[in-house]
């Protein structure tokens, strides 16, 4: 009864015209990023964040704005993928398997109407296991002390990669980079510099929202710069969209599919590092075996097939926020920029989040319920608008992302040394994204780090230096297990499903 009361607070909250207009900003907003290919959900965030601060945004309001952005970008992954056999993110790429031969087929509206009536359910429902499950994880986190939440947070770092992830040993890489740059500053506990190498600017540690914009948005731009002899975007004015409504069988036998991918999805993004990428997977598959395990619909525009990817996906979107609010543990790259946002506005996701602002949580997960409904009423009757943004040259747009960046961060800083770094920060997610090395450790790094030294101090004092006190709980014993089976897992599966995923997609490009 509590948790309904405190969801009716935050409707009350939420239904404010302000928040309104944001929640509707951010969904149409976040559904034209996700639509363009090579933005997606995290540059997106990313994005937007120096304009929320820059708009003077109270808290609230300012994740009511993102967290749409995300919700939309997911919803908007799928129209790329669908028209253009482009997948406006990574999460979308096996949607383009039966949604771009539905597209051949003369059925594109038909394929866009239902991927979007899907992930409406996979984003409804988990925000509905959002509801449910997030105060249980936060009794659980009650009886966290300074060892099981340092052992947390290396479980965040083992796990991020998740089980599709390329190489672990550049995520390691890459998460030591995050680690290195959090140590930049003064010592909170004896007052020395370290790394600073006497600059002023650097006493107060990298501020996270440069780091993020810098690494996610101006790395976009550096890489276009350098791709710039290629050729333009493909554009989908050629493309029919045809009609819009399927027919009623249609929708009936896609209804078990929808069940089915909504629960595996969020089941994914509550694991941390597993993500949308992996729940998108695992729903094709899992339907693909239990529906067409003949494979003679499965890749050949069968609707099914366009169905399972996108509730997966939006419902892994939805379950990344349950580790992230409840333990401050983002479940995915898109919620460590989430994650950065709230530590910007000093609050500390976690099991007092719920108890000292619970008309935040409250507040935020009503606006994911109305975002839900705006995204399903926006992207079912304007989806011809969406696919003619498709045509906006890269030429024209990468300036815009750098625009937005640069008057972003100087309208919150009033700083050109933090412009410099900025660019800095570009500058090393270029280079970083050449050498396939993941950028959401280098930010898990940089917004974890002190957190997990202070924690690990604060374990070391009270059992006078004994480091036993690590594996001295079964809570922490429990952390270690789940921390070296998410290590582990991309190692021996992991190239079984980039091998199962790819040869997907070369299927589907061979049948076109």
């Amino acid at each position: 009864m509590d948790t309904t009361l405190l969801l009716i607070d935050g409707f009350a909250t939420a239904l404010t015209l302000q928040n309104l207009l944001l929640a509707l900003l951010g969904a149409f907003l976040g559904t034209l990023i996700g639509a363009l290919p090579g933005l997606g959900p995290s540059n997106g965030v990313a994005i937007l964040i120096p304009i929320s601060f820059s708009l003077g945004l109270a808290a609230i309001p300012s994740l009511i704005l993102l967290t749409s952005v995300y919700y939309g970008a997911m919803y908007g992954g799928r129209i790329s993928s669908i028209l253009l056999n482009i997948p406006g993110d990574e999460p979308a790429m096996m949607t383009c398997l039966d949604g771009y031969p539905m597209t051949r087929a003369g059925r594109a509206g038909e394929a866009l109407a239902l991927s979007g009536l899907a992930s409406f359910v996979g984003s409804f429902f988990a925000t509905c296991g959002l509801v449910i499950l997030a105060p249980q994880l936060v009794g659980i986190a009650l009886l966290f002390g300074p060892a099981e939440y340092f052992v947390l947070y290396t479980m965040a770092f083992a796990t991020l990669g998740g089980i599709s992830a390329g190489n672990q040993a550049k995520s390691v890489f890459a998460a030591c980079i995050g680690l290195g740059l959090a140590m930049v500053g003064i010592d909170t506990q004896t007052g020395v510099e370290r790394f600073t190498f006497g600059e002023v600017h650097l006493f107060d540690g990298i501020d996270f929202l440069i780091a993020i914009v810098g690494l996610f948005a101006l790395s976009e731009v550096f890489h276009f710069i350098e791709h710039h002899g290629t050729p333009g975007q493909v554009g989908a004015g050629g493309v029919k969209v045809g009609r819009l409504v399927p027919d009623l069988a249609t929708v009936r036998r896609c209804v078990p599919t929808l069940g089915r991918s909504t629960a595996i999805g969020f089941l994914a993004g509550v694991l941390p590092g597993a993500g949308a990428s992996l729940g998108s997977f695992l729903a094709y598959s899992v339907e693909k075996k239990l529906v067409d395990p003949q494979g003679r619909t499965f890749g050949k525009g069968d609707p099914r097939g366009v169905v399972a990817p996108e509730a997966g996906n939006n419902a892994a979107a939805g379950g990344a926020l349950v580790p992230m609010l409840s333990l401050g543990v983002p479940g995915s790259g898109t919620t460590a920029v989430l994650l950065a946002v709230l530590l910007s506005l000093n609050i500390t996701p976690g099991p007092m989040l719920f108890a000292k602002n619970p008309d935040i949580v409250w507040g935020l997960v009503a606006a994911l319920f109305i975002a839900n409904f705006m995204l399903l009423a926006l992207n079912i009757p304007m989806v011809g608008m969406f696919t003619r943004l498709l045509m906006i040259p890269t030429r024209i747009l990468m300036p815009v992302v750098a625009m937005i960046a640069f008057v972003g961060i100087y309208s919150i800083t009033n700083s050109t040394y933090d412009m410099l770094m900025m660019v800095a920060f570009g500058a090393l997610g270029w280079v970083l994204r050449k050498l396939s090395v993941p950028l959401v450790p280098v930010i898990l790094g940089i917004l974890l780090g002190n957190q997990m030294e202070v924690n690990l101090r604060r374990a070391l004092t009270i059992s006078d230096g004994d480091w036993s006190v690590l594996v001295g709980s079964p809570l922490a014993i429990v952390l270690w297990v789940i921390a070296l089976a998410g290590f582990l897992a991309p190692l021996l599966l992991g190239a079984m499903v980039r091998r199962r995923m790819n040869g997907m997609s070369a299927g589907a490009s061979d049948a076109d």
